[in-house]
């Protein structure tokens, strides 16, 4: 499991997971790990000052950095046990990968943006964590040589599922997307039984394009 981290912040990081129960999050671990999480340190320092907000802020090469809600929703929807290998595509600042160190056994992670990721994973080895595997690269693609995953987060929009994540996903693995147009998704769950998928609809979400040869195309409007 993840190791310890710097107590920073501790004030308004306590303030925010107030503001998260407030809001309906009630499962202990996924609150542990928010509290254990440092958000502060995988923003740019301009918006460190906002960094436990529950907002979405800019993290440089057109990405962002999800409200913490919205991770909150993800996590408590897959309900890991802590004995799980997970699959997270879009490592972006490296914040729901900490999160979910402190919640699997393992955790794979995938960027195809190379800034983001050299920048993750040193914030990430700031932060103490030896659970988590990085690779640059479409993540579209998932990361088969580790697979099956028994949960798949995607932390971008894409078209539909992609179907080499479909694959990759272990027998009673979930897999978390948000489905739709660039602009609006829903966050769909994915429940392998099998060769049967069963998919369920859940809230509307915003994220920014999947981008991939199973997602969307950097041209695509």
């Amino acid at each position: 499991m993840a190791g310890p981290v710097a107590r920073q912040f501790g004030g308004a990081r306590r303030r925010l997971i107030e503001e998260l129960q407030a809001k309906g999050v009630h499962d202990v671990a996924v609150i542990r790990a928010f509290d254990l999480t440092p958000r502060h340190l995988f923003v740019p320092t301009g918006v460190q000052h906002r960094a436990y907000e529950d907002a979405s802020l800019p993290i440089g090469n057109g990405q962002t950095i999800s409200q913490p809600s919205v991770h909150a929703t993800y996590l408590a929807t897959l309900a890991l046990a802590g004995t799980e290998r997970v699959l997270e595509i879009g490592t972006g600042s490296g914040y729901q990968t900490v999160l979910l160190a402190h919640l699997a056994a393992q955790v794979f992670s995938v960027e195809r943006i190379a800034p983001l990721l050299e920048r993750s994973r040193a914030v990430i080895a700031q932060c103490g964590v030896t659970n988590v595997s990085l690779l640059l690269g479409d993540g579209t693609h998932g990361w088969k040589a580790y697979a099956p995953y028994d949960a798949i987060l995607v932390s971008a929009a894409s078209p539909d599922v992609p179907k080499p994540l479909l694959e990759q996903l272990a027998d009673g693995g979930k897999l978390l997307v948000p489905v739709g147009g660039r602009d609006e998704q829903r966050l769909v769950l994915v429940t392998r039984h099998g060769d049967r998928y069963d998919r369920q609809d859940l809230n509307a979400v915003r994220f920014v394009p999947l981008v991939g040869d199973h997602g969307w195309t950097d041209d695509a409007r």
